[in-house]
């Protein structure tokens, strides 16, 4: 079973339930971070079910703002949630449809990492930000940080060793402090940071925290998939076993992104 295999994003409603949830507490503090200039004009790439594009368009007011989605599933989730001026498109993050340095600012949410080459898809967000435009991302801290994620693998390699290859945090070398710099640094982005966006993931019980590893989207969600039914349940079991429980059921964890901005030099900078 490849890794590549395991890496399904077609069905936005039910990403929501896996991921979305937590991905748009993480795209308001995001926003929060990064600063809304008045009247700019927004990209958002691959902006999948539509969490950032949807922030970006409640809270920075933006004159223009287009969502790219490689998924027309996704593309067609984020279209219905989305308010205006937000547009969206289905179209590669990494052959933008999109005329030089038209956008103040280009931002992606938890996509980069899934990209076949994301300095490719980095250069097509600097080419069409304006110089002095910012170009900013974030990535889970799949590695480290990402707490029902660390649980889940923890508890899929006791059960099945071979599981350790498809791990995000083992896969990913680029959801890192220091990758990420060097990426948007190579780009000749300036001003580059990097800073942790932590946020509470609180599941309600154990049904809650599992059953969206059901869905069958993500590389999670698609080992579980292609296990046995013997396995799987063995798998429930002892991610159960592992997860802190409180008395009431609920299961308080956390999860980290890393957030990436830098700024586009002007020509007197270049």
């Amino acid at each position: 079973m490849s890794e590549r295999h395991f890496d399904i994003w077609a069905a936005g409603d039910a990403y929501e339930r896996y991921m979305g949830r937590w991905s748009r507490r993480v795209a308001d503090e995001f926003v929060r971070w990064l600063g809304c200039p008045p009247e700019a004009r927004w990209l958002d790439i691959g902006c999948g079910s539509g969490a950032l594009t949807s922030t970006v368009a409640v809270r920075c007011r933006p004159r223009a703002l287009l969502g790219v989605e490689r998924s027309a599933g996704f593309a067609a989730t984020a279209r219905a949630a989305a308010p205006p001026p937000a547009r969206v498109a289905v179209a590669d993050a990494q052959a933008l449809p999109v005329r030089d340095a038209v956008f103040d600012a280009a931002v992606s949410g938890l996509v980069l990492n899934f990209l076949p080459d994301p300095g490719v898809a980095l250069a097509e967000a600097v080419r069409v930000v304006r110089p002095g435009g910012v170009v900013a991302a974030y990535v889970w801290d799949y590695g480290e940080d990402m707490g029902f994620l660390r649980h889940f693998w923890a508890a899929a390699t006791t059960v099945d060793p071979s599981a350790a290859a498809h791990d995000e945090g083992r896969r990913f070398p680029l959801c890192r402090p220091s990758a990420l710099q060097l990426l948007w640094a190579g780009a000749g982005l300036t001003e580059v940071t990097v800073v942790p966006v932590e946020i509470p993931t609180v599941f309600a019980d154990f049904d809650d925290l599992w059953t969206p590893f059901l869905s069958g989207q993500g590389p999670a969600p698609g080992y579980v998939a292609a296990l046995a039914p013997d396995l799987r349940e063995r798998l429930r079991r002892t991610l159960r076993e592992r997860v802190p429980t409180g008395a009431d059921g609920t299961i308080e964890l956390t999860a980290r992104a890393w957030a990436v901005r830098g700024r586009k030099p002007g020509a007197s900078e270049a």
